[in-house]
Order: structure tokens, then sequence, then C-alpha cells
């Protein structure tokens, strides 16, 4: 559904996108993360036709950026990192705006509006203005106005930032809920790493460049270890050191990083007698990015 090439653009003397190339299948979960600066909204603007690229290519369901861009712009719907809604106007009327940039209006406004309702559940709050919805309402908003032309790609550039958990968690379950109803491909970039576990496909950036990417899972196994966290009796620790197995103490536990989760049954097995309690935490895809870019994902904009 996407391909891009070479892809290079720049701010003055600053490269923000450095020469990328990677694919989009169709109806996948694609997610492309990586820190502030990484390129990320940058690309996804591109891909969006809103940025013209300093070169390289971009096609998006066969059409090439530059000579489509009308056809790219039917194919995708965006859901920015901060809602483009119009604060004044209420919901509906928000919506009702942006159909008749596609052509709905009358019979099929109204059809598409309750299809809509029916899946994003907006229906309560449609004639509020948009200035007086809380952040998980004007998120649901923002996915309808994206949803209004039935695009076959959804882009949501971090849609659930600075939304409280509950609202996160909704706005979770709602994309998940369209990813599973719809053949839409959905193409994410998040913060929250959680959000990424069940990707079909990831790619990390970092300073413009793409620096890692395969499934989550896979990026989990290749870039992070699981770790055995135990609470130690007498003598732990010299029987730790005198097999050179690594580990690191904080405050009473020690942290031993594992190869892979039977490694610490061996562990356990072998000195259970010098261990109070214990737990086995698996590698996360926080640890993966950390690895990868000597960086935490920072919770801002980016270029």
């Amino acid at each position: 559904m996407i391909r891009v090439s070479g892809l290079k653009k720049n701010y003055g003397l600053v490269q923000a996108v450095k020469g990328i190339d990677f694919t989009v299948r169709g109806n996948a979960f694609f997610a492309l993360l990586g820190p502030n600066g990484a390129g990320k909204s940058t690309t996804i603007e591109i891909i969006a036709t809103l940025l013209a690229p300093a070169s390289g290519s971009v096609e998006v369901n066969g059409h090439k950026l530059g000579s489509a861009d009308d056809a790219i712009r039917k194919t995708l719907g965006v859901v920015f990192q901060y809602s483009t809604l119009d604060p004044v106007l209420t919901v509906h009327e928000n919506l009702k705006l942006r159909a008749a940039f596609y052509g709905l209006a009358g019979e099929a406004y109204a059809t598409r509006l309750a299809a809509l309702d029916e899946r994003i559940h907006f229906g309560s709050y449609a004639d509020q203005p948009v200035r007086t919805l809380s952040g998980g309402q004007r998120r649901k908003a923002d996915i309808a106005r994206a949803l209004l032309h039935s695009p076959q790609i959804l882009i949501l550039d971090e849609p659930t930032t600075g939304l409280d958990p509950k609202s996160r968690k909704e706005i979770w379950s709602l994309i998940l809920s369209l990813k599973e109803q719809t053949d839409m491909t959905i193409f994410l970039t998040t913060h929250y790493m959680e959000e990424v576990l069940d990707a079909d496909h990831v790619i990390i950036m970092n300073e413009g460049e793409i620096v890692a990417e395969d499934s989550a899972e896979n990026l989990r196994l290749t870039y992070a270890n699981d770790t055995l966290k135990v609470i130690p009796l007498d003598g732990l620790e010299a029987m730790l050191q005198e097999n050179s197995i690594d580990y690191h103490a904080v405050n009473r536990t020690l942290h031993i990083p594992l190869d892979n989760p039977f490694q610490g049954l061996d562990y356990l097995t072998r000195f259970r007698d010098n261990i109070e309690t214990f737990e086995i935490i698996k590698a996360s895809m926080d640890d993966v990015f950390l690895n990868i870019t000597g960086r935490k994902l920072e919770d801002n904009h980016d270029r």
C-alpha cells in the first residue's frame, strides 16, 4: 500500500530524513517509532502530501507522490498529533464541513455519519462545541473525521499522546477494533511501546535513518534480554561471581540478564538455597528502543 524509496528531506542544513526505504503492505498494522527529532512526523507529512521531499519517491496504493496527490489524499485518512478540528464548531459541524470536501452531502453523508457513530460512539456529544470535549472525546471525533471518506489507509500520528490512562485505553481499543472489522491498513507512530506489541512490522528511526525493523517480537528477542530478579540470601553474590554470571544490584534485589527464560530456570535450580524470592521479567519494547538508540522515547513532538 505504501512504498518509500530513497526518501530525503532537509530543513535548511538539517537533514531530517536521510534516504530511507520501506514498504507497508495492505491490511497491515505497521508501526514507525523514533525519539524526538528522528524524522517520523516529517515522513508522515510527506506521505500525506503536506511536504515535498528533497529527493526520493513515494507511492501510495500505486499513486506516485507529486503526480497523483489528489488520489493519494483520497486513499489516506490522517489523525495528526494535534487535533485539526475547529474548536468553535460542534463535532457534527466539523464533520459535515469535512465531508463536503469529498462530495458527501445529504443522505449519503447521513448514512456515513450513522455508520461511523456505530463504530466510534460520538453521537452523545455530536452537537457540542469541540472546545467543550474531553481529550478522549476529541480524539474520537478526530478519528471520525479521518474516516469520513472510507480511506484504505489510516495514519495515526501519536493518537493517544496527552490522554489520561482511561482515555488511552478506550482509544486504543477503538483502533484495534477498526483494524479487526475493516480491511484498512493501520500506520501508527506512538510513544507508548505497549501499543506496538501486536504490530505486523515495526520500524525504528533515529536521527533521520532506519536503524532496525522487524516484527515487535523479533526485535524484542534480538535487541533486549529477559531479566531474572532475585532477593538473595547470604552467599548468592559470591556464587554468581565465582560462576562469572553478570548481575547488578538495585537495593536488595539482584538483576541478572538472561539469554532466554530457560537460563533463568537453570539459575533458580542451581542457586535455590541462596534465593529468598524471584521474578523473571520479559524484555519490553522500551528495552529494545533504549538498546538500539541509546535514548528513551520522549513524549513530545518531533520532526
